[in-house]
């Protein structure tokens, strides 16, 4: 795959030189940004909703920012396959700081949610328009190096994000969770935009095709994502909700994903589905690993979000080690090998939850999750580039990110459907990391009808 124009485009020997520097610099920030926010808010969720009584919304503040997320996507994505990238990327950071200020701000739980849904969006297209950003400021060439920034990118959060969004929510308050990505949010754009304002970063053939029909469907599938969330609300009534909610979701994504992504046919479409399953098993399963330590164990919040911090340096690493030799590996041991560490991880968290096993064992069996997700994640994101063309990188990207966000959200929203009806029970634990393990295993379907696309040269980020 090449970039339509390349604007940037000379023989680079590193992305952080020029005429790169600020564009990377930039991006990188804004990946990390995201990326200490998600861990800070899985870490600190449990105080939130102690706080702002909103234990039957805990699940929905999680699904509902990744099921607006789609429209984000979707709405991105078009807008850049029809021309520039700059446009659509300031409208995803400034919702993506709206909706932080909101959540920050917010005096109750519902409040608090409503916040997450515009972060949502904005969140769902800054990571459409970035991967369009790497698309066609940088040569093909060094798609794989940019991605390993990346994923870097995820490293540092990983390392002091959980701890220090503990320690923030334990000595300041949890608020500052929020407002202070919105504002170092703002600055990160800033060094994007300025590089990037000016440069001919349209395509050359924009997509012509029709755009309301998609965005139809990612509103649908926003709401059966929701529906979903909502769905223990219905009391009686909350697992035919869940069906009609699976279905709505299942029949409006087809549009918004490659043919053939839902019966796994060889190639892009099953990159985009693997994605959404294996997503769903580790992020649907990753909420409740600090809340089992808090709930269980006693941890402080503080100490609980280290809990994940071992699963993010596992992924830092095993993403290096896909970088170095995963030619050599090929799609099939990497999916193998993946799964099987996934899934061996979840089974050690049942088995934590069940027996009351030292935490220390549940901490260290979630690291194997991370290293599974390092090796699978930037083989699936640089595929989906390389099975792409100038006229569909905005799809394409969109979709991968869809089948993340789908997956994800409707995993937390079952899980906490089960987590609550369960709740006053032993059960309630264990239940939601079967589930992410019957996921993970589904995830081998796809995951061995990858195909080849003729990448240029594995990545090393997600």
């Amino acid at each position: 795959m090449t970039s339509p124009r390349a604007p940037l485009a000379v023989a680079p020997s590193s992305v952080w030189g020029r005429p790169f520097l600020w564009v990377t610099v930039g991006a990188v920030a804004l990946i990390f940004l995201a990326a200490t926010q998600a861990l800070a808010v899985t870490t600190v969720m449990p105080v939130v909703s102690a706080d702002l009584d909103g234990d039957r919304l805990y699940a929905v503040a999680f699904a509902g920012t990744l099921a607006t997320s789609v429209i984000g996507m979707v709405v991105v994505g078009a807008w850049c396959d029809r021309g520039g990238v700059l446009a659509p990327l300031s409208t995803a950071v400034g919702l993506f700081v709206i909706g932080l200020l909101i959540a920050g701000l917010a005096p109750d739980m519902p409040a608090l949610v409503a916040g997450r849904l515009v972060q949502g969006l904005g969140t769902g297209g800054q990571t459409v328009a970035l991967y369009v950003v790497v698309a066609r400021v940088y040569p093909a060439i060094v798609h794989g190096r940019v991605f390993a920034a990346f994923s870097a990118a995820w490293v540092v959060p990983s390392l002091i994000g959980p701890f220090l969004a503990g320690a923030v929510a334990e000595f300041l308050h949890w608020r500052w969770v929020f407002l202070g990505v919105a504002a170092l949010t703002l600055i990160a754009y800033l060094l994007v935009v300025l590089r990037l304002h000016g440069l001919p970063l349209g395509t050359d053939e924009p997509a012509t095709g029709r755009v309301w029909p998609r965005l139809v469907c990612a509103l649908v599938v926003a709401v059966g994502a929701l529906g979903l969330s909502l769905a223990g609300e219905l009391g009686g009534w909350a697992w035919a909700a869940v069906a009609v909610s699976v279905v709505v979701i299942a029949l409006a994504a087809r549009p918004l994903l490659p043919a053939g992504a839902l019966r796994a046919a060889r190639g892009l479409p099953s990159v985009v589905l693997m994605r959404g399953l294996i997503a769903g098993a580790l992020f649907g399963a990753e909420i409740y690993i600090p809340y089992l330590l808090i709930d269980d164990y006693g941890f402080s919040p503080t100490w609980a979000g280290l809990g994940l911090t071992a699963a993010a340096l596992a992924w830092a690493a095993a993403a290096e080690v896909q970088g170095r030799v995963g030619d050599r590996l090929g799609n099939t041991r990497i999916t193998l090998i993946g799964t099987a560490l996934l899934v061996g991880s979840l089974l050690v968290a049942v088995a934590t939850a069940l027996l009351g096993l030292d935490p220390a064992i549940l901490i260290a069996g979630w690291s194997f999750a991370g290293a599974g997700m390092g090796l699978m994640y930037p083989r699936l994101t640089v595929l989906t580039l390389a099975y792409s063309t100038p006229q569909n990188q905005g799809f394409n990207s969109s979709a991968l990110s869809i089948s993340d966000a789908v997956g994800s959200a409707s995993s937390i929203a079952v899980m906490g459907l089960v987590f609550t009806l369960l709740a006053g029970t032993d059960a309630g634990f264990p239940a939601v990391f079967v589930i992410g393990t019957l996921l993970a295993l589904a995830a081998l379907v796809p995951g061995l009808r990858l195909g080849h696309a003729h990448e240029a040269r594995p990545a090393t980020g997600a």
